[in-house]
């Protein structure tokens, strides 16, 4: 067992189960999941799966939430959504990448940004998006590229 377990922090506590135990570390745990990205990274990468101990640590976080989504659960983390859907860079990521459609609970959200309005009406409804023109239209540079890419014009 390592000493100075408790002078450790919660990157140090995994990088060590990562490279030097090369598996869980149970006696570490408690340190490594009281940091939302670290408890990811270790469900991620040393665990290799769902670290139902830590989800709620994970997902106080909507960066993490997200990622721990989209590379852990593997699909939608219904107990997480009102937290990633908060940011809405990650509404749109969790809409593509793990609903992969339209997340209608989280549209209001993304309608807040007119970049992530853009790049929600391209690459999920994959077409105009009528309720979120006014918010794209706020940004000329994304408007352009809404007229050029979804209205075709």
């Amino acid at each position: 067992m390592m000493q100075g377990l408790e002078k450790m922090t919660p990157a140090t506590a995994y990088w060590y189960a990562r490279y030097d135990i090369k598996g869980r570390w149970y006696e570490g745990e408690a340190i490594i999941m009281s940091n939302p990205e670290w408890a990811y990274r270790y469900a991620y990468d040393v665990i290799k799966g769902r670290w139902l101990e830590a989800e709620a640590a994970i997902m106080v976080d909507p960066r993490n939430a997200y990622w721990y989504a989209s590379d852990v659960v593997k699909g939608r983390w219904l107990e997480a959504e009102a937290t990633i859907m908060s940011d809405p860079e990650l509404a749109y990521w969790y809409a593509y990448d793990v609903v992969k459609g339209r997340w209608l609970e989280a549209e209001a959200a993304i309608m807040t940004s007119s970049e992530w309005s853009y790049w929600y009406a391209r690459n999920v409804i994959k077409g105009r998006w009528l309720e979120a023109e006014e918010i794209i239209k706020s940004n000329l540079c994304f408007f352009n590229e809404y007229r050029k890419n979804v209205l075709k014009k």
